[in-house]
């Protein structure tokens, strides 16, 4: 695999299992437990990251343990030409958690967070005074039957190397 080849080979994908699995593993623990160089794991955990596959370690969160126990998803029409300046006003609101552009009806899909009924209203009273917001439709989430996950994405690319 070349610097510049798309996708993962066995390796990264073994390393970014053990990242997911226990994120506060140092360099030298993954190298231990892989089998490999010091080196080699810095050199591909530097790799993964200039990629742009390795976005970051930060802490696994539990919205609901913070209080903020309501997830919702909003699908936004907003003006033609505006999803920039949108994008940049709802950053700006904390509840807000995920932006995706979209096909299909909508603009925008918003996935927002709050702590009850009422604290939803007020957050989606703030989403739609956002300037060049035309119309939105909200619905809140009952479970999260599957989390966000990488997981069998990381699994099948081992298979598949080996």
């Amino acid at each position: 695999m070349t610097e510049e080849s798309p996708g993962i080979d066995d390796l990264d994908a073994r390393l970014l299992l053990l990242l997911t699995d226990e994120p506060r593993l140092g360099v030298l623990e993954c190298s231990r437990r892989l089998g490999v160089a010091r080196g080699t794991v810095q050199a591909r955990m530097d790799r993964l990251d200039r990629r742009g596959v390795l976005t970051g370690f930060p802490p696994a969160v539990d919205l609901a343990a913070m209080g903020y126990g309501l997830t919702a998803f909003a699908v936004l029409e907003i003006a033609q030409g505006k999803r920039g300046e949108v994008a940049t006003r709802l950053h700006a609101i904390p509840e807000v958690c995920e932006v995706h552009a979209t096909t299909g009806e909508g603009d925008l899909l918003v996935r927002m967070v709050a702590q009850n009924n009422a604290d939803l209203q007020r957050v989606i009273d703030r989403v739609v005074n956002v300037e060049w917001v035309r119309r939105t439709s909200t619905s809140i989430a009952l479970s999260t039957p599957i989390p966000p996950r990488v997981r069998p994405l990381l699994e099948r690319a081992v298979r598949q190397s080996g």
